[in-house]
């Protein structure tokens, strides 16, 4: 791609239209949608602290976690702006039991593409002003056109996404996404509202120097992973790194990116199978890493190849710089 930078969202998705093997137009109106709801997202975001929109919600979700007011707010307008351009066939978000059935105007189901969504990552960030994100995944439906979607169609491998990417609600707020041909970013211009191309081709170095865990787990993780932070740790070569820990994996993601680092979310005593979902934020940043020359797995088999089994499935997750990520795969077959 030889896009000049400054050019704005709905110009690089024009322009860059013939790389995409699908390119109808439909995939084009469906990155347009979530753009058009992440504007919306960002402005409700910014508007926290001054109208009743931060704390719990008082629900939970279908994890048992509490929802917070901004995720059923995210949740409703991604849903909303997805229904209203009916570009879907159908949608699943980690806010929601179930997936969501989308018929069009004429009841034909006539839509190829699926989008699996976190709508705001990290919400629990929100009451202290840190960074939070949405990210969301895309799918071309394997059930038959013009009959319902089935759970089937969510269950695909990472490796089946046609297009995935996150908005980090920041300093300045960024579209991040990938159709297969490199990953670009695009920051918000709040003045107009428009989404300029400011962060090109993105790759994550082979290597870096930051480490990404949350490590008052330290006492609950598996062996390999706690050899490795002490790998992290040493004073030798270009040792130690810099331990840097977000809490928002879009955040976290996304510095790392630009960087160089590694993201660790393993399996523990207190959460067998990893707490990251699988379809909602582990295959969407892991096509993201791979497309931006990284590597993600669950510590011994790339994340990309796990057939998923269930819509709100756990597993563990390492990302980030394909050097750091293969070192600490090797920690972690020496523990198996």
């Amino acid at each position: 791609m030889m896009t000049k930078k400054n050019t704005t969202l709905g110009e690089f998705i024009i322009e860059n239209q013939a790389s995409f093997q699908y390119s109808s137009g439909e995939l084009s109106k469906l990155i347009n949608a979530i753009r058009l709801a992440a504007k919306v997202v960002n402005h409700e975001v910014n508007k926290a602290g001054l109208v009743d929109i931060i704390g719990a919600a008082g629900d939970t979700n279908i994890q048992g976690e509490d929802q917070q007011k901004l995720d059923v707010l995210a949740n409703e307008k991604f849903i909303q702006t997805l229904k209203n351009r009916e570009i879907v066939c159908g949608i699943a978000s980690e806010e929601e039991d179930d997936f969501i059935q989308v018929n069009s105007s004429d009841q034909k189901n006539q839509n190829k593409y699926i989008v699996l969504i976190d709508p705001l990552d990290g919400s629990s960030n929100i009451d202290v002003n840190v960074s939070v994100g949405t990210i969301f995944s895309i799918y071309r439906r394997i059930s038959p056109i013009g009959t319902p979607v089935t759970i089937d169609d969510f269950l695909q491998p990472g490796r089946n996404q046609i297009a995935a990417g996150y908005v980090v609600y920041g300093t300045s707020t960024m579209l991040v996404y990938t159709t297969g041909d490199g990953v670009n970013g695009f920051t918000l211009n709040p003045a107009l509202g428009t989404f300029y191309l400011s962060h090109p081709n993105m790759k994550y170095p082979q290597t870096g120097k930051i480490y990404s865990v949350n490590e008052g787990n330290y006492v609950h993780f598996p062996q390999g992973v706690k050899d490795y932070i002490k790998y992290c740790q040493e004073e030798e070569d270009d040792r130690p790194y810099t331990s840097r820990y977000i809490g928002s994996l879009v955040s976290d993601f996304h510095r790392n990116m630009i960087k160089g680092g590694i993201y660790i979310y393993p399996k523990s005593s207190v959460a067998s199978e990893g707490k990251l979902r699988l379809l909602y934020e582990c295959n969407p940043m892991a096509y993201l890493a791979e497309q931006a020359n990284g590597k993600a797995s669950d510590g011994f088999r790339p994340i990309l190849d796990i057939q998923p089994t269930e819509l709100h499935q756990r597993v563990p997750f390492f990302c980030g710089s394909s050097k750091m990520v293969e070192k600490a795969e090797e920690f972690m077959q020496r523990n198996q």
